[in-house]
């Protein structure tokens, strides 16, 4: 059977995992025209939401017959499209460090002044602006589950205060991580940083808005490695360019890749890391090794587990 892997980036996934034996073709960039891509392909390999298979595509490839994403969830696959046309979708485990530890990537960059630091050594010159202290200051997370509890711990080893907040999040859930839950307008009212961490739906787009910035101190900073549409985007970009929020660290966006163009990548203060959160070594090794796992063990006609 013919197979794809699609949007392997950095063109690693031969290397990092044991393809051989396999008929495989790797696309390292975004396709322009899926449908016409990938119609001869029996197997298409996906790396998390990078290519979206909505009902309209997987209705065009009729010859697929195996969708294997990294990750055990991926929003962006029509899981009930692919059942209708006879498609098993699988997935893989994912695990999930990497995107808290660049949280603290971005967390730095933006309170020590990092990037521009650099840039002014590099152009010959030395110390420039104050940066500030974590120890102290109020973290707030906006969804303390697997991730946000990861960040939150970091957060307390620098003798920061952690504050929460989730529709569903209950004081005592909170108090287990050595945290307090408060409302969402005071996480708001309250934090020097926030860090979103959140699964994406429907309900939750575009959960920090203007009014949520206008609630933030002014030298507050904003964090996101979770999904681009729980922010407005035009509503932080607003809030930049006119200072209202001190800066932003944001690892994912509403296109991707982001735009030449994109206002954001001129907004002051805000760093911007092209959607690295899970691009490691190490998760690749989990996702591309467990996919070429679940491709020989379909090939082999064994069973596998469908994603749901």
């Amino acid at each position: 059977m013919r197979i794809a892997i699609l949007d392997d980036y950095q063109n690693v996934a031969t290397e990092i995992a044991d393809w051989s034996g396999l008929d495989v073709t790797v696309f390292n960039e975004p396709l322009e025209d899926p449908a016409m891509s990938l119609k001869a392909f029996e197997i298409i390999c996906i790396m998390r939401e990078r290519t979206p298979f909505p009902r309209e595509l997987i209705e065009q490839l009729p010859n697929l017959k195996l969708l294997v994403t990294s990750g055990k969830r991926n929003a962006a696959i029509d899981k009930k499209a692919a059942k209708e046309c006879g498609v098993i979708v699988c997935g893989t485990r994912s695990p999930g460090h990497a995107t808290a530890e660049l949280t603290w990537g971005l967390i730095l960059s933006l309170t020590r002044q990092i990037p521009a630091q650099f840039r002014n050594v590099q152009e010959g010159g030395w110390q420039l602006g104050l940066g500030c202290d974590l120890r102290g200051k109020t973290l707030a997370v906006i969804g303390l589950g697997r991730m946000g509890s990861q960040v939150a711990r970091i957060a307390q080893a620098f003798g920061m205060d952690v504050i929460a907040w989730s529709r569903n999040l209950t004081d005592s859930q909170a108090a287990e991580q050595d945290v307090k839950r408060v409302e969402k307008e005071d996480l708001f009212k309250q934090a020097d940083i926030i860090s979103i961490h959140m699964k994406y739906g429907p309900s939750i787009q575009h959960l920090v808005g203007e009014a949520e910035f206008a609630l933030m101190k002014k030298t507050a900073y904003l964090i996101n490695t979770s999904r681009a549409p729980i922010i407005d985007t035009t509503a932080l970009i607003s809030a930049l360019n006119s200072q209202e929020i001190a800066g932003a660290g944001l690892d994912v966006y509403d296109i991707e890749p982001l735009p030449k163009g994109h206002p954001l990548r001129s907004a002051p203060n805000c760093i911007l890391t092209p959607h690295v959160g899970y691009v490691t070594k190490e998760t690749y090794e989990v996702f591309y090794g467990e996919t070429v796992d679940i491709v020989r063990r379909y090939l082999a006609g064994e069973t596998l587990t469908v994603m749901t």
